[in-house]
This record gives C-alpha cells, sequence and structure tokens, in this order.
C-alpha cells in the first residue's frame, strides 16, 4: 500500500486522504470555509461530500462576486472616493482574487478525494 500523499496545493488543516480521520479534518474545514449558517444543515453535516460541493459552488460565486467587483470598482467608486482610494480597492480585488484562486484549488482536491481520487508524488 502507498504512503498518504496530499498533492501541493491540499489545504494545510486537512489530513492526508486516507489517514486516520481525514475526512473528518475535511468537514471541519469544509464547513470553515462555507457561511457559518452551513453548519445548521444537517445533510451538510452528514454528508462530507454534499458539503464539499456547495463548498465549490461558495467559493466559485465569491469569485465570481470578487471579479464582478474588480470590474465595476472605478466606475463605481470614482465619484465617491479619492482616486488613491480607488487604487487601493482595486489592489484588496486583485488579493482577494489570488485567494480566493488558492481556496478553490483546496476546496477542489478536497472533493476530487472525497470521491476517489488519489494523487502520488512525482520524482
Amino acid at each position: 500500500m502507498s504512503r498518504p500523499y496530499a498533492p501541493p496545493g491540499w489545504p494545510s488543516p486537512v489530513r492526508p486522504p486516507d489517514t486516520e480521520r481525514w475526512e473528518g479534518t475535511a468537514e471541519s474545514w469544509l464547513l470553515d470555509v462555507c457561511p457559518p449558517e452551513y453548519r445548521t444543515y444537517p445533510t451538510l453535516r452528514r454528508h462530507v461530500l454534499v458539503l464539499a460541493r456547495f463548498a465549490v459552488l461558495h467559493v466559485e460565486a465569491m469569485q465570481a462576486a470578487c471579479r464582478r467587483g474588480l470590474s465595476e470598482a472605478r466606475a463605481e467608486l470614482r465619484d465617491v472616493a479619492s482616486p488613491d482610494v480607488v487604487d487601493a480597492a482595486v489592489d484588496t480585488w486583485l488579493t482577494e482574487d489570488a485567494r480566493l484562486s488558492a481556496v478553490r484549488r483546496e476546496v477542489g482536491l478536497v472533493e476530487d478525494a472525497l470521491r476517489g481520487t488519489r494523487h502520488r508524488p512525482r520524482l
């Protein structure tokens, strides 16, 4: 049997697939990624793969909102903020977009692992 392996981009709070209690750490982390209300839904608490799918869609929606904010920032803010504040807002959107891209990769890797996909280290 091969050793447990977490591929590049795997979230650090989640144990590698096939280790003891890895799905429990995945559930905990996925709940942290999602809105707090998701903790109140019994289906999401009982079915970690369903939770993972919800998390993927939630992160993708946040990415879409971030990209919309970025595309509209200059036009929407130019009359209410100084140019340096608008530039700072754009920089913030760019930073958040990069963060969300990393989270989307992490959530996708966890979802794939819950579906049975296993990665192997490359030499």
